[in-house]
């Protein structure tokens, strides 16, 4: 069934997210990483206008799709995350790039984004768990929530690795250490499950965004030299391999 009756002539859809689990932050962490390095050889291997353009329509079929779509189904799904990816990052990098502002500006700006978003969301629904997206708006708020969550995660990531010199590869290990804040202030029931859950897949992203980086970029830029497009290319077929994963499961259980 992909709806509940609540009364007669009211309906509310069932869950449009995944259950969280170690899959899902597998994928999830490779998605930040897809969507950072494939933004950067869009916009380095075109007009950077045509790049963007391209990555704003592809963000909006997927939105179509996902809102569109009866539940959740893997196969839609993933392909959101990795769009509001690519596009996220896009947001974080023309404010740098394009307008000139410093990583020092965006990245708090971006957080005082999402805070607002989380406030809205909140003050609306009276929750900010993810086992709650059963309904349109709830998941308005959950994307908006998502996008904000990959372009302070993109502005963040970059401010460390730029702005304060540590490179990529530093970055990632400093934000792999950072992620372990939330799972011992959960164990500890210092966290809750629903910041814990916040807090941690905020700072997925700058993990996967910064190895990703380290293994795409020049050797000037303290990274591998391997190239951004065989690092997209990569990443995305194992994100595409593992979704399979996912939607044989989700067959299985219908």
């Amino acid at each position: 069934m992909t709806t509940a009756t609540l009364a007669p002539g009211r309906r509310i859809a069932v869950s449009k997210v995944p259950e969280i689990t170690v899959l899902f932050w597998i994928v999830k962490v490779l998605t930040t990483g897809a969507g950072e390095t494939s933004s950067d050889f869009l916009v380095t291997h075109m007009n950077p206008v045509i790049g963007v353009g391209i990555g704003f329509v592809l963000f909006v079929v997927a939105m179509v799709l996902q809102f569109r779509a009866p539940r959740y189904i893997p196969a839609i799904y993933w392909f959101a995350v990795v769009m509001v990816s690519v596009f996220g990052t896009m947001c974080a990098d023309v404010l740098h790039v394009g307008l000139g502002v410093p990583y020092l500006v965006s990245a708090p700006a971006f957080a005082v984004i999402l805070a607002v978003v989380f406030a809205l969301w909140r003050r609306s629904e009276g929750t900010l768990s993810i086992h709650s997206i059963t309904t349109p708006r709830r998941e308005t708020f959950y994307w908006a929530a998502i996008l904000a969550t990959f372009a302070l995660g993109t502005a963040t990531g970059d401010l460390t690795a730029t702005t304060f010199h540590l490179g990529y590869f530093t970055s990632g290990i400093v934000f792999l250490v950072v992620i372990c804040i939330p799972a011992v202030a959960y164990a500890a029931k210092v966290f809750g499950p629903i910041l814990a859950f916040w807090f941690a897949y905020v700072v997925t992203r700058p993990i996967g965004a910064s190895f990703a980086d380290w293994m795409g970029v020049s050797h000037a830029r303290t990274g591998l030299g391997w190239g951004t497009g065989p690092v997209s290319l990569v990443l995305l077929v194992l994100i595409a391999v593992l979704v399979g994963v996912l939607q044989r499961r989700d067959r299985l259980s219908a």
